[in-house]
């Protein structure tokens, strides 16, 4: 039998096209092969002048639980080597869609964790379920966040409780934090998201393009893409701590193991309660 393809393009209504992460059984875990497939099909919508506003969202039970540690394979694009190389190449994609002319929906459900969180933050648009768990576990044993949005978009207070915690937030905290624009039901979350997919892609394309890049210039006068790609350097010490080098040790000796032992003194993740 083929193997199913790992991103699921469709146009769910007039303008609007739908990009979904389809490794149900890895929790939409992203691997580099899955990165490039996102970003390919990102790039061919801003491209397609009869495409507006794209979503992305979540096969299965979440939307991403992150990175795949077990395989990520070959970097999508190039991005210089060295100290801090994965760190900038996080956030290179991650502006990559900022910087396209078209809006991005994310649609949230289940777990949002790590590199799926990126992802998320970097749309320009983010609807969450009531019930999604939204977090950065990494910064327990790794080192801090690749993409250090959270002060950005939370405050300061928040921002350090997730990153000193690693703890996760549900959707109707991340709303209230400013991750998300709007928390749904679960089982209302698609129609909602595709509801106001069809509203945005009301507004003249060209000028919503403009819409898009004045909100960003101000972040941008402010210093957000200054302070994110900064701290970059400061997720590459993270990887030269004793904590961060003896976890590598127990992830070369399996994965699953490292991020049981990982979460089972917080009693969450892996641990917790299964989603």
């Amino acid at each position: 039998m083929a193997e199913e393809p790992i991103l699921l393009i469709d146009e769910p209504a007039p303008h609007v096209r739908r990009i979904t992460l389809n490794r149900p059984n890895k929790r939409n875990a992203l691997s580099n092969a899955l990165r490039a497939e996102i970003y390919s099909a990102l790039e061919a919508g801003d491209r397609d002048p009869e495409v507006r506003v794209m979503i992305v969202r979540g096969a299965g039970t979440c939307f991403s639980s992150g990175y795949d540690l077990a395989g990520l394979g070959e970097l999508p694009w190039h991005t210089a080597g060295n100290q801090g190389q994965w760190a900038r190449h996080v956030v290179e994609g991650c502006f990559k869609v900022w910087d396209l002319a078209k809006p991005v929906i994310a649609q949230v459900h289940g777990w949002c964790l790590a590199g799926g969180s990126e992802l998320a933050t970097s749309c320009d648009l983010v609807y969450v379920a009531e019930d999604a768990q939204i977090g950065y576990p990494a910064v327990r044993t790794m080192s801090p966040a690749d993409n250090h949005s959270h002060a950005w978009l939370m405050g300061m207070r928040a921002a350090m409780e997730q990153m000193l915690t690693g703890d996760s937030i549900d959707g109707a905290e991340a709303v209230r934090l400013g991750f998300a624009n709007r928390a749904f039901p679960a089982d209302r979350l698609e129609e909602e998201v595709l509801a106001m997919a069809i509203r945005v892609a009301k507004v003249d394309p060209e000028l919503a393009q403009l819409n898009k890049r004045a909100v960003h210039r101000q972040m941008e006068a402010m210093g957000m893409r200054t302070g994110i790609r900064a701290a970059t350097d400061v997720h590459a010490l993270g990887w030269h701590t004793k904590a961060s080098r003896d976890y590598m040790a127990q992830m070369r000796q399996g994965v699953t193991q490292a991020l049981t032992a990982r979460d089972s003194a917080f009693g969450d993740y892996r641990t917790g309660e299964k989603s």
